[in-house]
């Protein structure tokens, strides 16, 4: 029986083992050969090579598998062995003997060359170079131990040397088979151990297996017996890698040349009970390097804590984790993982959340662990929680390898507040944002159609108008109106835009010698001067809706002939580009606006039909009248004047406002122009999920909002929202 199914004799234990052995061939040599200790010739290569089995073997130097590197010693060794033995040279040698030296030597080389090949090959990229290299390992493994390796020297010697002597041959032989082969010490200690965890398990605790490796910090890997029936969440009583007693929870089972593994992990809290360790078996059991499984009431104290450890362990900190980015190892399928969830990792004693943004499994990983896969999840940093301020606060480091991820607890949307945006998904942290931040450095609203767009713009709009900051809404689909009905005068409204229609189209009969004079622009011009500085002014009223597609406005396009010239109407770009002017301008007469301080936003609904970019315009006027709304935004900031832009179409938006919109709220985005404009605010990480976004669920990032960095947040509900927040 091999010791790797005996993982009740440790390291101290298989030392009497060993001496017990040695005197047992010291023994055989004096009953075949006359002599306790052989001759360093020829006749006592059996000798030495059942005690290298024995030393280098599976009770002290190499007790569970054989590496590349341990069987290139063993079988360097072996070789010199076998090429000491002058067969070839020696008139006493037959052929006999030297077909046997040639299979021996034959079998050294065997391991010798899939050991190197193993080395050699292991790190290549190649598909089959990696079989191949597995292919090696798993032969220099069976081959390449010590035990058979010498075992075949050992043969070798034994029929070479000693068959002329009945006696020499039997008494060797039957050291070789007790010994080597069947060695009755360890199948007694195992025995022993097994009676002894039978009366131990009565005490609460279980033998499960034994310690044969750790994965610095906090990974301890176990060899399972096999009648051990260990699963997910399993409390176990194990030696960390400082060997003292402590507390793991056992994760998930790994499949080795060797058999089935446990990898388990130590948690901080050494609160159990001790008299579990003031028994002998169990004292004894842990100095030697055995697991045992714990009963949950054998806890002493920190019940709750290991338990919510237990119920919210995800995974593991894996390798390339970085200052912002967190790799996460998953050990369990069985929770509620979405894109948006949120995790929380130890950092610096302080408990850091960060975003899922990205699964995915990794091939190379499931090749090098034998055929062991798991899945790896990415998420980004959010941040401290500070209670005190309601806000995430940055922790510029990184967790220890290993460390525990926990998922983030679900709770029930939140409901909305008044600084609320919304909130991280299944998660009562709320993302804030700040309105006048939003107009001064500008705000724009990007995705299809459908996803939520107008709802969101609608609410920012009320957060606005709360905050004291005056809105003029530029809405093509008329839905402003009827949404926020309960801020505006619809009758003060419904007489302004009579007035200004009836002065647009009665331009369609002045015909000025200066064409700039000509038809109804200035007039028009200087009446919506007159209205929106009303508004400014006004104490009362804070929202202001106009649709550019509903005026009629002429202007004259030549000189006159005989009292006749030609005309045209202004489009919506060009009638949108007046109430930015005016707009400006009556700010401007203000005076400028102090630091942060906002006076009035301009929502430009439907924004690709107002602000077109170049190459997406109806008209060559559209340009220009494009251009000079740009920049009345670009000088709006110092006199309170910014805008929100909301548009389907990122493409079909002039650049020149877009690139000053500081606050992205990205929606449902499938076009690749608006993914690679969204790159450089969001990262590439955030911009490649906005495809699989879910309705309502928005990548946040910008200076209004409280959180740092870009965050996928789950926006509030227009109902809900408006029965909270208008209260």
């Amino acid at each position: 029986m091999d010791s790797i199914s005996n993982p009740f004799i440790s390291q101290r234990g298989r030392l009497p083992i060993l001496i017990m052995y040695m005197l047992g061939l010291l023994m055989a040599s004096w009953a075949s050969m006359g002599t306790l200790l052989p001759p360093v010739s020829e006749r006592g290569i059996w000798f030495y090579s059942a005690l290298a089995s024995l030393l280098l073997g599976s009770l002290l130097i190499t007790p569970f598998f054989t590496k590349p590197v341990d069987a290139i010693s063993y079988g360097v060794t072996s070789l010199i062995t076998l090429l000491a033995a002058d067969v070839w040279g020696s008139a006493a040698s037959t052929g006999f003997d030297r077909f046997t030296w040639s299979l021996a030597m034959l079998y050294v080389v065997l391991v010798l060359v899939s050991a190197f090949l193993t080395i050699a090959l292991k790190d290549s990229a190649q598909p089959f170079v990696q079989r191949l290299a597995r292919l090696c390992y798993l032969i220099g493994d069976a081959v390449g131990t010590p035990r058979a390796i010498f075992s075949v020297v050992f043969l070798f010697a034994l029929i070479t040397y000693h068959r002329q002597s009945v006696r020499e041959y039997l008494v060797i032989s039957l050291a070789w088979v007790f010994f080597v082969a069947f060695r009755p010490l360890e199948w007694l200690a195992n025995f022993i151990g097994r009676l002894r965890s039978v009366w131990v398990s009565r005490t609460g605790v279980a033998t499960i297996g034994q310690v044969v490796g750790h994965e610095s910090p906090n990974i301890v890997l176990l060899k399972e017996e096999e009648s051990a029936r260990t699963a997910f969440g399993d409390f176990l009583l194990v030696r960390n890698e400082r060997g003292t007693p402590g507390m793991a929870i056992a994760l998930d089972h790994v499949g080795f040349a060797e058999g089935c593994w446990l990898r388990a992990f130590h948690f901080a809290s050494q609160h159990i009970d001790v008299s579990m360790l003031d028994v002998p078996w169990v004292k004894r059991g842990l100095a030697a390097g055995l697991a045992y499984k714990v009963d949950t009431e054998r806890i002493q104290a920190d019940t709750e804590k290991v338990k919510d450890l237990r119920e919210r362990l995800i995974g593991l900190v894996a390798p390339g984790t970085t200052v912002n980015q967190l790799q996460i190892e998953l050990v369990r399928a069985d929770l509620d993982l979405r894109l948006g969830s949120l995790v929380e990792v130890c950092v610096a004693n302080k408990t850091v959340l960060y975003q899922i943004i990205e699964g995915l499994t990794k091939e190379e990983i499931l090749q090098q662990k034998n055929t062991r896969g798991y899945v790896c999840a990415r998420a980004k940093k959010i941040g401290f929680w500070n209670e005190t301020k309601k806000r995430f606060e940055s922790i510029p480091w990184l967790p220890q390898p290993n460390e525990a991820v926990l998922l983030v607890a679900q709770t029930q949307q939140a409901q909305p507040a008044k600084d609320n945006v919304g909130y991280f998904p299944g998660t009562s942290f709320p993302v804030c944002i700040d309105p006048h931040l939003l107009v001064s450095h500008n705000t724009a609203i990007l995705g299809i159609l459908g996803a939520g767009k107008t709802f969101l713009a609608l609410e920012l709009v009320e957060r606005m108008i709360v905050a004291g900051i005056k809105v003029i809404c530029l809405d093509l689909t008329n839905q402003y109106a009827e949404e926020l009905k309960d801020f505006h005068n619809a009758e003060d409204e419904k007489t302004e835009f009579e007035e200004l229609q009836k002065i647009g189209e009665s331009g369609k009969s002045n015909v000025s010698i200066h064409v700039e004079e000509g038809r109804s622009v200035k007039e028009f011009t200087a009446k919506v001067r007159e209205y929106i500085k009303t508004f400014l002014d006004s104490k009362e009223r804070k929202l202001k809706i106009l649709n550019p597609a509903q005026f009629t406005v002429w202007r004259q396009e030549s000189k006159p002939y005989q009292n006749q010239a030609a005309m045209a109407t202004l489009t919506p770009c060009e009638i949108t580009r007046i109430f930015t002017e005016v707009t400006l301008s009556v700010l401007q007469d203000q005076g400028m606006s102090k630091e942060r301080e906002a006076r009035c936003c301009l929502v430009y609904e439907e924004a690709h039909s107002l602000i077109p970019e170049w190459n997406a315009v109806a008209s060559e006027g559209d340009k220009i009248a494009t251009n000079g709304t740009a920049k009345a935004i670009l000088q709006g900031r110092k006199f309170g004047l910014g805008c929100l832009v909301v548009t389907q179409r990122t493409a079909n938006v002039t650049k020149s406002i877009l690139n000053q919109c500081n606050t992205v709220f990205a929606l449902r985005v499938f076009d690749a122009t608006g993914m690679e404009f969204l790159k450089n605010y969001i990262g590439e990480d955030y911009a490649s999920v906005l495809s699989t976004l879910e309705d309502r669920h928005a990548v946040v990032f910008g200076r209004a909002s409280s959180c740092r960095d870009p965050v996928l947040i789950r926006l509030n509900d227009r109902l809900e929202f408006t029965r909270v927040f208008r209260e």
